[in-house]
């Protein structure tokens, strides 16, 4: 059995991981590179293999950078079969349809060909079908498993059996315990795995800070009488927002302003989520049960159309502002921050990861200005990061994702995170749990 690391090697995005055995090959994953322009512009380059010769692709789970190139594919020959929970079929489809506009742009910028247009979507949607957890699917020489890995509803690591070996996927994992969704697997039994690094190298603040980081920024902001913005991912962040916004808000922990959820893709979304409840943790579904709506709460507006979204602008200050993209690499976010960066009375709460050189980066790093729309804003407001708000594990959750494992392991390949993190997640698996460990490059094809 033979493995080529496509994507996901020394980045945190693009993974794509092509697994080979007795002439059969499948994918675990097709992600879009995200962050920098050098980063972006090779999701134009072809793919180190033939589309047409994949037989097929197991997703573990809807985030972009995880499922980005799948339309790509298809436009380049790809016809086999496309697997993944049910909540991520849905979700992914979503997202796809979504980022295509942006892609086409961005596309226009490099001078080239868009990756793929509509017309891909709806053909690799046609060729997709959902599994659950736990449930045994068997293409050619492999066996494929689902388990759940708390990172966001429907997410899922994958273990791989072929040829007597057994391969461990994670995708990525959550940050445990976590707001409505269940809490990530452990298993025991593998001979490989490839584990995520995103924050390989840090510690989050414990999970019990979600809440008081969050009650501390509209405390603050109001006090100020300005303005908080949260760049937030539409997939999962948004609704862990709204989750914490509910019990903070009906607790009365908090002064009653204006939220707007400033992002028809998080507010289509959120739908989705009410069809899956079955998916969330013990606690959510106990407070559905006695009459919570957890996604709503007085207060919250939704504002879909452009006209909506254009009349926060009128709202009177304190107010708060939720909107994508999570790195402010695009969207509507964009608009607000082109308006509020530069009034000390305002801040901007960070959530969630910021890829390198992406705009949410360079302001968590110090930057005293940055360009909106061809114009330079400084940066004066108040900027705080909320590391608890993360989806992602950290070290010591990730060591203990993989501590289970350990007897049988033969060999971790770090992957999906930036080289400074998979290196430090790779000297701590060596010195802590005493497993060979590497962090592969980009296209390294390894024998198991």
């Amino acid at each position: 059995m033979k493995l080529t690391f496509c994507g996901g090697a020394q980045v945190v995005t693009g993974a794509n991981y092509l697994l080979e055995s007795e002439g059969k090959k499948i994918l675990i994953d097709c992600g879009l590179e995200q962050g920098g322009s050098f980063v972006e512009g090779r999701n134009f380059n072809p793919f180190p293999y033939n589309p047409a010769e994949i037989e097929a692709v197991f997703i573990t789970h809807a985030h972009i950078d995880h499922t980005g190139l799948l339309p790509k594919l298809y436009r380049d020959g790809f016809r086999g079969k496309v697997y993944s929970t049910e909540p991520t079929r849905e979700f992914a489809e979503l997202l796809l349809l979504d980022s295509e506009h942006i892609l086409t742009a961005e596309a226009e910028r490099h001078g080239k060909a868009p990756l793929y247009e509509t017309q891909d979507i709806e053909g690799i949607v046609k060729l997709w079908e959902g599994l659950k957890y736990h449930h045994k699917t068997t293409v050619g020489p492999f066996v494929i498993e689902f388990f759940d890995a708390g990172h966001i509803l429907g997410s899922a690591f994958i273990r791989v059996t072929a040829e007597g070996k057994k391969v461990v996927f994670s995708g990525d994992l959550g940050n445990f315990p976590a707001p409505i969704i269940r809490p990530t697997e452990f298993i025991d039994d593998a001979d490989y795995c490839l584990i995520e690094s995103t924050y390989g190298g840090r510690v989050h603040e414990s999970s019990d800070q979600r809440k008081v980081s969050l009650e501390r920024a509209i405390e603050d902001t109001v006090r100020a009488g300005g303005v908080l913005l949260i760049p937030a991912f539409a997939m999962e962040r948004t609704q862990d927002l709204i989750y914490q916004l509910n019990d903070l808000v009906e607790a009365g922990r908090v002064p009653r302003i204006p939220i707007y959820i400033d992002s028809p893709l998080a507010i289509k979304l959120t739908l989705v989520y009410k069809k899956y409840e079955n998916y969330f943790n013990e606690e959510a579904r106990e407070q559905i049960h006695d009459g919570d709506d957890i996604l709503n709460f007085p207060g919250l507006h939704f504002t879909l159309t452009t006209e909506e979204s254009k009349a926060i602008n009128f709202a009177p200050a304190p107010k708060m502002v939720v909107a994508g993209s999570g790195m402010s690499h695009g969207g509507r976010i964009l608009h607000h921050e082109i308006r509020y960066l530069s009034d000390p009375k305002n801040m901007l709460l960070i959530i969630g990861y910021q890829a390198s050189g992406s705009m949410g980066r360079r302001v968590l790093d110090g930057a005293k200005s940055v360009r909106i729309f061809g114009e330079e804003v400084p940066v004066r407001c108040q900027v705080r990061s909320a590391t608890a708000f993360s989806a992602h594990a950290d070290q010591p959750r990730l060591l203990a994702w993989l501590e289970p494992m350990k007897a049988k392991l033969k060999k971790v390949f770090i992957v999906q995170g930036e080289e400074d993190q998979a290196k430090a997640l790779e000297t701590k698996v060596r010195e802590e749990l005493k497993l060979e460990a590497t962090v592969p490059k980009m296209g390294d094809t390894v024998e198991l």
